[in-house]
């Protein structure tokens, strides 16, 4: 099977609040570093990675903390040498210390890069809001301050885009020569107040992109047959993909997962039904541009 019916599958391991004590998130380094290893297994090149409080009775929260991230890190690569690390660094505020922080220390060969405003809202049955709306807050100067980083230490954005005048934007930070090289763009679909879960919109949505962009769907949100016909639809089209319990925690028959390997599993049966084959982390860092350190 040549490059081009390969495709980069993506694992999001943990999440950024999901709470440990309710859900099967992995929060410490020996969960972390099993989750990356069976999520490679089952067909994952890379891993998309939030990190957790270590103190006891934090695992719910995030943390920046060096020691903890490094830890974390360590354990997966031991675990899994050659799997290709995706750091989360998505904070709100003006103050991007923490995440900057581990960037600099560990240069993962992606981070994400959340490219655009918005307010993040869900709304109850009954009309009452299911939290106080927040606005996720990424002015271009945040944005600006982020790239300056990766670009200093050769690690590539992957532009996070939750509607579309964001996926726009990103063709406007490359016209502006806020980054090198191709884009990398995920389509996060399925927020609440963000692009819904729509198969139709992909064919749009391409059309959007600078020439050469490489390209994925994140699916999540309620209503799994939604997520999952997304999932086979970006397939069909060309895109790489990912998924995780950050992201869903139902498999395409409405079980529900327990672990990540699951959900990717599922993942790569629908891509070889549509003839695509995995890649593995070296087919995945030719195919995304990364120069092997």
């Amino acid at each position: 099977m040549n490059q081009a019916n390969k495709v980069v599958v993506t694992c999001a391991l943990t999440g950024l609040l999901t709470d440990p004590a309710k859900f099967n998130v992995p929060v410490t380094p020996a969960e972390m570093a099993d989750a990356a290893e069976q999520s490679h297994d089952a067909g994952a090149s890379v891993l998309h990675c939030h990190f957790r409080d270590q103190r006891e009775g934090m695992g719910a929260f995030p943390t920046w903390d060096l020691a903890s991230v490094g830890n974390i890190l360590a354990a997966i690569k031991q675990r899994v040498p050659g799997i290709i690390i995706c750091m989360s660094t998505g904070v709100l505020g003006d103050d991007i210390s923490g995440p900057v922080g581990c960037l600099e220390a560990y240069k993962p060969e992606l981070a994400a890069c959340n490219a655009g405003s918005l307010n993040y809202l869900k709304i109850r049955q009954d009309g009452s809001w299911a939290w106080p709306p927040a606005l996720f807050d990424n002015p271009v100067e945040k944005v600006k301050r982020f790239l300056d980083v990766m670009t200093a230490h050769n690690i590539i954005p992957e532009f996070e885009c939750f509607d579309t005048g964001i996926v726009r934007s990103v063709g406007m930070y490359k016209a502006n020569a806020m980054f090198e090289g191709e884009p990398h763009v995920s389509f996060v679909m399925g927020v609440d107040s963000g692009m819904p879960a729509n198969p139709d919109l992909l064919p749009i949505l391409k059309e959007e992109l600078v020439a050469d962009s490489h390209w994925q769907v994140i699916a999540t949100g309620p209503g799994r047959e939604k997520i999952w016909n997304l999932h086979r639809r970006c397939l069909e089209l060309g895109g790489d993909v990912r998924t995780g319990l950050e992201d869903t925690f139902y498999l395409p028959d409405g079980e529900r997962a327990t672990t990540n390997g699951q959900l990717i599993e599922a993942l790569v049966k629908i891509a070889r039904d549509v003839g695509r084959e995995p890649a593995t982390t070296d087919e995945a860092r030719d195919i995304l541009g990364i120069s092997r350190k």
